[in-house]
């Protein structure tokens, strides 16, 4: 065929091919737009924002709605005041990630005695169970008070979900699927939305603590605290930050890149601050929600999210109570998997196995297998009828007892120079990291003296 004349006019077929019809051209542009969203907000928004959304997990739900419901808008400032606090130690956990190219547990493993590291990894792993299970139980619950139906069997389907989810999905893939799981929290702005609250009140108790020395108001205190400044949320975002650079061909630990460090370090600080921050705002409106609607109706004992959820039917109607109990299977879809993913980090990290959920489960077979083992373990919690309150309780205690040690060593290793390099903390991140480990140390002793 012979080929066409350069100067001759192009053909009406192909003209009119370029002028797209005026609806699909917009869609196309709308589509675009929502995809160049999706890169920027997957790109900024990591292992902080992942790591704060799954401190709200079903668990912590519950502690919140206590606090709300028994205390009413007087415990709003703690998740405000408790914000920069859980920030400045996770932005601290991520820097150690990023510098050294290795989580908590392999530094420790790297630079401190097997004992310690044996003793931190054994009780994180107990407590992430335990939280685990707990979880995976208010998740079966929320799911039988919307559809009914056999509350265990949705416990052992969400297990079996997440566990394979975590093991065979694509680890970019896995990583926004996580991201956008954390906007089910945007369920419990919208139950705190739709009752009837006075702003003016809320906004006071939040910039103006009311301190009330009697017992339960403090170890409300002290639960609110350790639900939200947790350890399990220490190794995972440290592991996340190394697993990012590891499996990124053009990212490299800050100690072997240093010229890396200003842009890598404003990324983790960006990502952290406001995914503790969006973590906290969720907090607060639980507490909103369960003050305006359960304790202003008397209803002051609440033990589980579930719970939480029913009381709130006859008294703020169906749709907030369909809203509060989706959140809750929304988020603990989130937070399931990465309680049982930092227990897997942990232990592989301290024992040196391959780690890492870019990783193909045939070359990570123990830590994938953790991950399984630790969600049958959270199944079995829920067939041995243990006590959620009490599973929360255990969970509290172990979480207190692992977290102010660990804390000290993270602020230890984060200002020597073997570890960091050029890297260590400045000061002003140093003293809110070491304000953090205070508080959390008079929490624990707390929590004991009122045991």
């Amino acid at each position: 065929m012979a080929s066409p004349q350069p100067d001759r006019l192009p053909a009406r077929p192909l003209a009119a091919s370029r002028t797209t019809p005026p609806l699909a051209a917009r869609i196309a542009r709308h589509w675009g737009r929502l995809a160049a969203g999706e890169r920027q907000f997957l790109r900024y928004f990591g292992a902080g924002w992942i790591t704060g959304a799954s401190d709200d997990d079903p668990s912590g739900i519950a502690t919140y709605s206590q606090a709300g419901a028994q205390f009413g808008y007087g415990m709003t400032w703690v998740m405000l005041f408790t914000w920069p606090l859980m920030a400045a130690i996770q932005e601290i956990c991520a820097r150690i990630g990023r510098v050294t190219g290795m989580g908590i547990a392999g530094n420790i493993r790297a630079y401190y005695p097997p004992w310690l590291l044996r003793a931190i990894v054994a009780l994180l792993l107990a407590a992430n169970i335990l939280n685990l299970g707990a979880d995976l139980g208010a998740m079966g619950a929320a799911l039988h008070l919307l559809v009914a139906g056999p509350e265990r069997l949705y416990v052992v389907a969400f297990a079996i979900f997440c566990a394979l989810l975590e093991t065979f999905a694509r680890y970019e893939r896995y990583a926004s699927i996580l991201k956008w799981a954390s906007l089910s929290l945007l369920a419990y702005a919208a139950t705190a939305l739709v009752v009837d609250v006075p702003w003016g009140r809320v906004a006071f108790d939040t910039f103006v603590p009311s301190l009330v020395w009697r017992q339960d108001y403090v170890v409300t205190i002290v639960a609110v605290l350790g639900t939200t400044i947790t350890p399990y949320c220490f190794f995972w975002q440290s592991s996340e930050e190394a697993e990012e650079e590891r499996i990124d061909p053009k990212a490299h630990t800050l100690l072997e890149a240093p010229e890396e460090a200003s842009r890598e370090i404003w990324r983790i600080r960006l990502d952290t601050y406001v995914g503790m921050g969006f973590s906290n705002l969720i907090s607060w409106f639980i507490i909103v929600t369960t003050a305006a609607t359960l304790h202003a109706h008397g209803l002051t004992n609440i033990n589980t999210s579930a719970e939480a959820a029913e009381a709130l039917r006859p008294i703020a109607g169906t749709f907030t109570f369909v809203i509060f109990a989706a959140g809750i299977i929304g988020i603990g879809l989130l937070a399931v998997p990465v309680l049982a993913g930092s227990a897997a980090y942990a232990l592989g990290e301290a024992l040196g196995w391959p780690t890492g959920l870019a990783r193909l489960p045939r070359d990570a077979k123990a830590f994938y297998g953790t991950i399984v083992v630790g969600t049958l373990i959270g199944i079995l919690i829920n067939y041995v009828d243990l006590d959620p309150i009490k599973a929360l309780f255990w969970c509290a205690v172990i979480n207190g007892v692992v977290a102010v040690p660990l804390m000290v060593m993270i602020m230890i290793m984060s200002m020597r120079k073997q570890v960091m390099g050029a890297f260590t903390l400045p000061r002003p991140l140093w003293a809110m990291g070491w304000l953090c480990t205070g508080v959390m140390a008079v929490a624990v002793v707390i929590m004991f003296a009122t045991w």
